[in-house]
């Protein structure tokens, strides 16, 4: 099975599903086009009866760079409808990821920035090139986080050190990332697509029923209910994103000069 979407690629063989960022050449942005197919491909996986693993993973030198700026930047004085667009579709896409009943192997390269990396850290086991690097941009931007960051990097890292990651818009090198628990695998550059696939390939192999068992089990165990997590997230970067310093933060990276941000 072979479907594909204007910015991701979903193939499906002997139980494996594996779903493919497409515009590498972006550094697969996430936009109108990224959170509608994100929704749908996931949707899709729900209705696959033979499902037994997914491996997310993407084209060109970057997993993500997170929110489409160029897009925003147009639309910074009146970003509030279309961030509660977005996050819409983005976050009905990771609830169903989060609750489906098989394992997802992600496979990651290059940078993962901000909504990036909340999908990185949603994944169930997170294999990344030395050279990798993963960061949380949203402060920098005067931003909120969104994409179920405030829960997946909770559960990944601890409430204080994930915290800090978002406060400080840190940018982890793969090795500091795996010392953080963000990351669960460090493998060479070259090494990574094989092994991305061979850990997904052996997960396809396993006690299918048992590994969703396993996710609800841990899902319930987490402080945080994550569809209320995410409709707050939500909310809360719709109305983050109508102040003066989201607009100016936007503004600044676009321009490539440092934000004045003014408190409002």
């Amino acid at each position: 099975m072979h479907t594909t979407y204007p910015s991701m690629r979903l193939e499906i063989e002997a139980g494996l599903a594996s779903v493919t960022f497409t515009r590498g050449a972006r550094g697969n942005p996430i936009d109108d086009d990224f959170t509608r197919d994100f929704k749908q491909v996931f949707l899709e996986l729900w209705n696959t009866e033979s499902l037994r693993a997914v491996l997310l993973r993407a084209e060109g030198e970057n997993f993500s760079y997170g929110g489409d700026l160029k897009q925003f930047y147009p639309q910074r004085a009146n970003l509030g409808p279309l961030v509660r667009r977005w996050t819409s579709d983005l976050h009905a896409g990771l609830a169903r990821g989060w609750h489906l009943p098989v394992p997802i192997v992600c496979e990651v390269q290059g940078f993962a920035m901000g909504g990036g990396v909340s999908i990185v850290a949603g994944s169930d086991v997170v294999i990344a090139g030395r050279s990798a690097r993963l960061g949380s941009a949203f402060a920098q931007l005067g931003f909120s986080c969104d994409s179920g960051s405030s829960a997946t990097l909770t559960a990944r890292m601890g409430p204080a050190r994930a915290r800090r990651f978002v406060l400080l818009s840190e940018i982890l090198s793969a090795d500091e990332a795996s010392r953080a628990g963000l990351v669960d695998k460090v493998v060479p550059d070259d090494e990574l697509t094989r092994q991305a696939l061979e850990t997904a390939q052996t997960l396809a192999r396993g006690p299918t029923l048992a590994y969703g068992e396993i996710k609800r089990l841990f899902l319930r165990a987490g402080s945080a209910q994550l569809e209320a997590q995410l409709e707050d997230e939500a909310l809360t970067l719709g109305r983050i994103a109508a102040s003066a310093d989201a607009q100016e933060g936007i503004a600044a990276i676009v321009e490539r000069r440092k934000p004045v941000f003014t408190g409002r």
